[in-house]
């Protein structure tokens, strides 16, 4: 059960979505075409009310992670733009994807029907205007993270009144926003991107990765530029944004914000602050609700604890000043990718000659990297140990686990043959999950001709849910899970308790304040008739719900008896 004690635009806003029947519906008209499914949905749309009115944590959040490039065209009259024409590689320049598009897809209830309630997408920032031939072809900033300008929207991905377009409508379904954060390296140099001035980046050595200074101190790779964040010593603007905010006849704006805020916080005109200052206006300007910080390990970790105090600030300020708009009390999120990081170390990094706890005064989340190599361990080795860990060292922070990702070349199932037991594994882990885009369609992760890290970067196949019924109903199974996962706290923020191995029964507990929920899963059971025992969280004569199925059932004896097709049941209690 959950109970919380919520605003009238909150009641209004969760009402919304918490009879079963709407769900079911929206899934049924996106799937209509496949009687298969049009059959199971139908089975499980079942009109009954669940004690909830999902409360939202930051430490259960189900976050579903795009290129904002390769998702969905919204508006094909923005797909060339600085006279990017030039042939590139394969999957290495813009295919057209934009703000637009995804607010197409929030508003079309995609994100709802999987129980998404939060989107990170790629940078969105203006990227350097050229490609450049590293080795793996020509290849343009498709992916964001080549940034020219980080106070401008990169006309591939929209304009600002998209991207406030796009926030304000994710909030109006209860799903909030994060942006990428880059502040450790600008855009590589072409000939029309020149190198930024000596005492705001340096462009070698090149990272070895050996120890702190090897991997701090240095560039990432050749040709990309590093700011120099340990630098205190006051620097002019770079003469080619001066020249660029001229044009565009927004210099002296630029320069009284910046001044303004140089004032107002003390801090020294050092780069890594003119920087800050630029990510915080997205806050100020668009109510975004967190960041995911790129390439942390890569800069000094004060660094993030004052990047998180500027953005709370702005976080701050901007509820303030549309208290309307805010969604609850949560804080504003940061959460790190440390490349490799794995939750089960607790709160360090180990560079080898030294240990940073990136948790403290940062970040509330760091990346793990270690559920996409769980293949080889149970469900219960790996939902233990999280929580142990998120119980334990890491009490009061999260993690956010994933299968596959843009720039991992090992994901959990890179032929997806597995996207069944990969949706399983992820949003019935402890912690925050990310989906990344394609998960729940199972869209290719292998692409003929491509180079490292673009073979991950398809764009996203729509085609496939009409044309491929079996597309169509892994579909069903993530939004069923995702469902299950945002309608319940306790499934990512709870206390995980195997009730027993085999079959494999466990329950979730979460209790804080005036919130508390508890469910109970089922995985691995026999298809047909199947009975768990439920003692532990559900008295005799409540009746309880099979969120997969659609079937309820009241509790006897200390027991649950439901009869499906399925192997897996995931059980909530009836709101009477």
């Amino acid at each position: 059960m959950v109970y919380q004690k919520l605003s009238n635009r909150q009641l209004i806003r969760y009402m919304r979505k918490v009879r079963i029947t709407g769900i079911f519906i929206c899934l049924f008209i996106a799937l209509f075409s496949c009687a298969d499914n049009k059959k199971e949905l139908t089975a499980a749309n079942t009109e009954v009310e669940i004690a909830t009115t999902k409360p939202f944590s930051w430490k259960a959040a189900n976050i579903y992670f795009l290129l904002t490039d390769r998702f969905n065209n919204g508006d094909p009259s923005n797909d060339v733009n600085f006279d990017r024409t030039r042939e590139t590689a394969v999957l290495r320049g813009f295919k057209g994807g934009d703000l637009k598009g995804i607010t197409q897809k929030i508003e079309e209830g995609y994100f709802t029907d999987l129980g998404i309630n939060a989107i990170w997408m790629t940078p969105v920032v203006e990227q350097i205007h050229d490609g450049t031939d590293e080795g793996t072809g020509y290849t343009y900033g498709y992916h964001g993270y080549w940034t020219k300008d980080w106070t401008a929207l990169d006309p591939n991905f929209g304009a600002r009144e998209d991207l406030a377009e796009l926030v304000e409508t994710a909030h109006d379904n209860g799903i909030r926003i994060l942006l990428d954060a880059v502040i450790n390296h600008t855009g590589p140099v072409t000939d029309g991107d020149t190198v930024w001035p000596e005492e705001w980046v340096r462009t070698s050595p090149k990272c070895e990765f050996k120890d702190y200074e090897s991997t701090v101190s240095c560039t990432l790779v050749e040709n990309l530029p590093d700011i120099r964040t340990e630098s205190d010593e006051v620097v002019d603007l770079p003469p080619q944004l001066v020249e660029k905010w001229k044009v565009e006849g927004r210099y002296d704006e630029e320069m009284a914000e910046l001044d303004n805020f140089f004032e107002k916080t003390g801090h020294p005109r050092a780069p890594r602050f003119y920087i800050m200052k630029w990510l915080s206006d997205y806050i100020h300007d668009f109510g975004i609700d967190g960041y995911r910080v790129d390439t942390v390990k890569h800069t000094e970790e004060y660094v993030w604890e004052e990047f998180e105090d500027v953005c709370e600030d702005a976080f701050n300020s901007w509820k303030a000043a549309n208290p309307d708009k805010v969604l609850d009390d949560a804080p504003f999120y940061m959460v790190g990718e440390i490349y490799f990081y794995n939750v089960n170390t607790g709160r360090t990094y180990d560079f080898g000659d030294r240990k940073v706890d990136y948790f403290n005064d940062s970040f509330d989340a760091l990346i793990n990297f270690d559920l996409r190599s769980s293949a080889d361990r149970s469900y219960e080795e790996v939902f233990s140990s999280y929580n142990q860990v998120l119980q334990g060292d890491l009490k009061g922070y999260s993690t956010l686990s994933y299968m596959s990702s843009h720039d991992d070349s090992s994901p959990f199932d890179k032929d997806r043959s597995k996207p069944y037991e990969t949706a399983i594994r992820l949003l019935l882990a402890p912690g925050a999950a990310q989906v990344y885009y394609g998960d729940e369609l199972a869209r290719t992760l292998i692409v003929e001709g491509t180079n490292g890290d673009a073979t991950l970067r398809s764009f996203m196949n729509w085609e496939d849910i009409d044309s491929n019924p079996e597309t169509a109903k892994i579909l069903v199974h993530w939004q069923k899970l995702g469902q299950f996962r945002n309608d319940h706290i306790s499934v990512g923020a709870g206390v995980h308790y195997m009730i027993s191995e085999s079959p494999y029964v466990f329950k979730r507990s979460f209790a804080e304040g005036d919130i508390s929920d508890e469910v109970i899963v089922g995985l691995d059971l026999p298809v047909g008739m199947k009975s768990m025992s439920v003692a532990d969280v559900f008295e005799n004569g409540i009746k309880v719900r099979d969120a997969y199925s659609g079937e309820t059932a009241e509790v006897v004896d200390g027991k649950v008896s439901v009869t499906t097709d399925y192997n897996l049941v995931l059980l909530e209690e009836i709101n009477e």
